[in-house]
Formats: C-alpha cells, sequence, structure tokens
C-alpha cells in the first residue's frame, strides 16, 4: 500500500514497485530501467495512487493529494535506489522533503538503522542519473530527522542550462533577469540560478510584499504564467531551461534568515521545499545576505535548517535537516 507522509507541508506517497506491479502497473524492477521508460508507467501510478479517489476533496484543493509519488525501494539493503514522480508524470532529480519522507519511511520500515546513501533514477538528459544523496539520522534542536549532504551548489546559466537570459549588476553581484519574470512583477528582475542536484532559479525580491502568496499561484492567470516558465514542454515552455526549472523567490530576514516561496517545477506551488530552501540559501549566500553556518530558510509549510560550509570566500556544500511524520 501507499503510505503519505508530511515533511513541512510536502506530502509524499511512498510505494514500492512491488505494490504497483500487483495493481497491474507494469514498473520495472531496476531503477534505472523504471527511469528510462517512466512514460509508460509513471502517468498511471500518479493516477491510481495520488487522487482523491473516495477521499472528500477540500475546497481550493490541488487536483491530487500529494506533491508526488516516491517509488522504492528498488532493494532490501543500502543503498538504496528511488524514483520522485511529480504529479505531472515526469521525474525529479533530487527533492529534499522528499528524501527526508523516504528515509523516515526506511526507518519506519526497518531497513534504515544507520547512515546510507539514497540514488535517484532520472531522466532528464541535461543531468547525471543517478543523483546520489548521503542521509544521516540526526537531532538538532531536539527534534529528530535527518541531514541531507546535497553536495556543491553551482552557479549561473551553465549549470541549468538556461538560455536567452540577460544579465544584471547589482553591487559587486552579476545576476540574471528573466523577462519572463518581469513581464509579471517588475520587482522580479534580480534572479540567481542555482543547481543543487536539479535546477532552481531564486529570484531575489528587496520588499516582503513581492513574495507571492501559493493562494494567488494557485489562480489560474498567475499559474499559468509561471507553468510556462518552470515546467518542461509540452506543459511549459522550456524557456529559459529546456528541461524546465523550479521557481523560488527570496526576501531578506534578520540574522540568518530568508522569507521564500516556491514553485516547483512539474508540480506548482507547493508549502516548503528541501532543494528550493537550500537553493534560497545558497542564493542568499552569494549575494551577501546570510553567512556560512547554519541559515534558516521560512516557507509557509515551515522552517528549513540549511547549513553552508564555507571556506576562503567559496561556498564549498550545502546540508540540509529535515524531519517527516506518517500521516496517513
Amino acid at each position: 500500500m501507499t503510505r503519505f507522509y508530511d515533511a513541512r507541508g510536502n506530502i509524499y506517497g511512498v510505494v514500492s514497485p512491488t505494490y504497483l506491479r500487483e495493481l497491474g502497473i507494469d514498473v520495472p524492477d531496476n531503477a534505472c530501467t523504471a527511469a528510462i521508460t517512466r512514460k509508460v508507467w509513471a502517468a498511471s501510478a500518479v493516477a491510481s495512487e495520488c487522487g482523491w479517489g473516495s477521499l472528500p476533496r477540500p475546497a481550493n484543493a490541488k487536483a491530487h493529494r500529494c506533491d508526488g509519488l516516491l517509488v522504492g525501494p528498488f532493494q532490501d539493503q543500502s543503498p538504496f535506489d528511488l524514483l520522485i514522480i511529480n504529479t505531472d508524470g515526469s521525474l525529479a532529480e533530487r527533492s529534499g522533503n522528499g528524501l527526508t519522507i523516504f528515509a523516515q519511511a526506511l526507518s519506519d520500515q526497518g531497513l534504515m538503522v544507520q547512515s546510507t546513501e539514497l540514488r535517484v533514477y532520472h531522466d532528464k538528459p541535461d543531468a547525471v542519473s543517478p543523483v546520489a544523496t548521503y542521509v544521516e539520522p540526526a537531532v538538532h534542536e531536539r527534534e529528530s530527522g535527518f541531514w541531507l549532504t546535497l553536495g556543491r551548489p553551482d552557479f549561473g546559466l551553465l549549470a541549468v542550462g538556461a538560455v536567452g537570459v540577460s544579465s544584471v549588476s547589482v553591487g559587486s553581484h552579476q545576476f540574471s533577469r528573466l523577462a519572463a519574470l518581469t513581464s509579471i512583477d517588475s520587482q522580479w528582475g534580480v534572479s540567481q540560478f542555482v543547481r543543487v542536484g536539479n535546477p532552481h532559479c531564486v529570484t531575489l525580491v528587496e520588499q516582503v510584499s513581492a513574495l507571492p502568496d501559493n493562494d494567488t499561484m494557485h489562480q489560474s492567470a498567475l499559474f499559468n504564467q509561471l507553468k510556462t516558465i518552470a515546467f518542461a514542454p509540452p506543459a511549459g515552455a522550456g524557456q529559459p531551461c529546456a528541461g524546465g526549472v523550479n521557481l523560488q523567490w527570496a526576501a531578506r530576514d534578520v540574522g540568518n534568515r530568508v522569507l521564500a516561496r516556491v514553485f516547483e517545477r512539474g508540480e506548482g506551488p507547493t508549502a516548503s521545499s528541501g532543494t528550493s530552501a537550500s537553493a534560497v540559501a545558497c542564493a542568499a549566500w552569494q549575494a551577501g545576505w546570510v553567512e556560512g553556518g547554519n541559515v534558516a530558510v521560512v516557507m509557509p509549510g515551515g522552517t528549513a535548517p540549511v547549513r553552508l560550509q564555507t571556506e576562503s570566500g567559496q561556498l564549498l556544500g550545502v546540508s540540509l535537516f529535515g524531519t517527516a511524520r506518517l500521516i496517513r
């Protein structure tokens, strides 16, 4: 059966490939093959396990009762392979909250008792597959959860394969300006591309009021405008990134804190996102908003602790702490 977990308002279903095959969904028993053939079976898996079914659908709720499906593990010992399926049937290279949820599900099954490696397979041509993440059980500020080591981030157009983007200077820093974003809101004129295993476009705003709220992003007009930018074809335009890109907006807060909103590629507005929080922290560091060490990224679904490893003015690595709970 599929079990649903919540990580800071981000909800994923966790399901084994064996169970999907029992439902008549032809998922290969190898994660690499499953990723390559996802167009054959992924949409059926989402329709079967992510719909509301007999559950009452709350007013103004999204079309799906979760933010995606985690399929795995494909083996019963470490390292563990999995696929992250967005509700549009596409695959994601990495999800911080998704991997936190998957680690919690493995722990609940008795499969994860110590640090391990999670390997996410995908079919994106512009990124290596699988994307590996080292996960360590830990306690942070009296909360039991997991630290995810996401590696060294990459910045700029080449990092995410962005094209047709102009540049803008802010002080001594060089950023990007997306015409598609500034046509929606003139305050969205300074963006930083970041790859933390998956691609992100973080738009830095001066005023908290310039952050979009999730209810507004759910409205059809703005949703469709952002979907065109964020989603890969055929759902989106594939501009500026042919494979789509996750969108975030960030505003500076006091201390090492940043306020953020998220519009995910393949999904839409979400209450929180772990890799988005990590990308926001990295972009804020690049802009000089925060220092290395612990950074708090505040999203509608909760606050994500992010750790930036810096040395001699270089950002060497980023890690994310997360917790998850079983909800059904």
